[in-house]
């Protein structure tokens, strides 16, 4: 069932330090139970450990670790006929954000040991250089888009 209108974008305000509306809405993103500032502190704290480690501004390596795991295809089920095909799509820039988050914060996640913000300025230099869990969710998401090309005729 689908929805009768689109709820409104929110407009997010950008972050305190960068200016940037991306590094917000990562913010918001790794936040749990409301806790706006705790996350806040993680995220600038791994962006100094990045700069510390690379020796180039953090928001420079974030936004290069963003743009490496956005995924440029992905796959969407589509039934036709009784059956549901896999059928390859190309993702719109927002969802491109949206899925590049989400893999780097649960790849974080799942990382092992050391603090939140040791974890999260790992797994984005990791990114911005092509390797990580993230990039793999990536590539992953591209090869079953390949594996179903096939399909891409019936595009919605």
């Amino acid at each position: 069932m689908a929805r009768r209108n689109r709820p409104e974008k929110r407009i997010i305000e950008p972050d305190v330090r960068f200016n940037d509306r991306k590094v917000q809405s990562f913010i918001n993103r790794i936040m749990k139970d409301g806790k706006k500032s705790t996350a806040a502190t993680q995220v600038y704290a791994a962006f100094d450990i990045m700069e510390k480690k690379a020796g180039k501004p953090g928001l420079e390596i974030f936004h290069a670790a963003l743009k490496e795991v956005a995924p440029n295809m992905e796959v969407r089920p589509r039934r036709v006929g009784g059956a549901t095909y896999q059928v390859p799509m190309e993702v719109d820039p927002e969802r491109q954000f949206a899925l590049a988050t989400r893999w780097i914060i649960t790849a974080v996640r799942s990382r092992a040991g050391k603090t939140l913000a040791e974890k999260l300025a790992a797994e984005l230099l990791e990114a911005a250089s092509g390797q990580g869990a993230s990039v793999r969710k990536r590539e992953e998401t591209h090869k079953m888009a390949e594996a179903n090309r096939a399909f891409s005729h019936y595009r919605v």
